[in-house]
């Protein structure tokens, strides 16, 4: 009888204990089973199509995920626990970059997620409430998805080729983020809003609140005799250790 060599995997637990996720989603379990990576995870790090369009890192998760979900429906502070949680499956916890003209190494597997406020959370619905505080409109937001991100990226795309001096991400990224407007939830509306009634100091309210409710995980650190936390740059060299 043949001997069957299985790759061995690790259990993620997810920044949002899968709160986000309707019951009948397998996310809804908060947590993720992933695979140590193989020669065949690096051929997809080195693959040029993929990596001249943007997607090396999305192909990699996918083909570490061993349970049976659907990659597009993670929320991205997820889907941040899991890029993380591929670099150690990878290459191992520890981490070298330079911040501040400084070298660091960071043990990854000591970086947590961040505490969740669950009581903002209704178990299974992916919508949150908000008051701009200048205006008093009422707006109601959801956590973006990677098939939101991927939509966002094709929409930026498409103004890119109309015009290039255009730079429309915030704005683009609140159209997609934003559910409804005082209780009107058609698209043309909340897009109308954003363009010519939405505050600049109501939407850097929202986006802190967003930031807020946001399941993630904490990519920050204490650089040597600092007070002040900062954030753990990833480059090339997170998946790419020897570049």
């Amino acid at each position: 009888m043949e001997n069957k060599i299985l790759t061995p995997t690790e259990t993620i637990e997810l920044p949002s204990k899968g709160l986000i996720y309707p019951d009948s989603n397998p996310l809804s379990s908060g947590k993720i089973e992933m695979k140590y990576m193989t020669a065949k995870e690096e051929d997809i790090l080195t693959n040029a199509n993929y990596i001249n369009k943007g997607i090396v890192i999305d192909e990699l998760i996918k083909s570490l995920i061993v349970s049976n979900v659907k990659y597009e429906d993670l929320i991205i502070g997820d889907k941040n626990a899991l890029i993380v949680a591929a670099r150690i499956l990878g290459y191992g916890k520890d981490y070298t970059f330079t911040y501040d003209g400084e070298e660091y190494t960071i043990d990854l597997s000591t970086v947590d997620n961040k505490p969740l406020k669950e009581e903002l959370y209704t178990k299974g619905v992916n919508e949150f409430s908000f008051t701009l505080p200048t205006t008093g409109v009422s707006v109601t937001f959801k956590l973006l998805t990677s098939h939101d991100e991927k939509k966002i990226n094709t929409e930026l795309e498409g103004i890119k080729k109309i015009n290039k001096n255009i730079s429309s991400e915030m704005s683009t990224r609140l159209k997609h983020l934003i559910t409804s407007v005082n209780g009107d939830k058609d698209p043309k509306t909340v897009r109308e809003f954003v363009d010519t009634q939405l505050l600049a100091r109501d939407s850097k309210a929202l986006r802190e609140y967003v930031k807020e409710v946001q399941p993630d995980v904490d990519l920050t650190f204490f650089p040597y005799e600092d007070d002040e936390k900062a954030t753990i740059p990833i480059g090339l060299d997170f998946f790419w250790p020897a570049s």
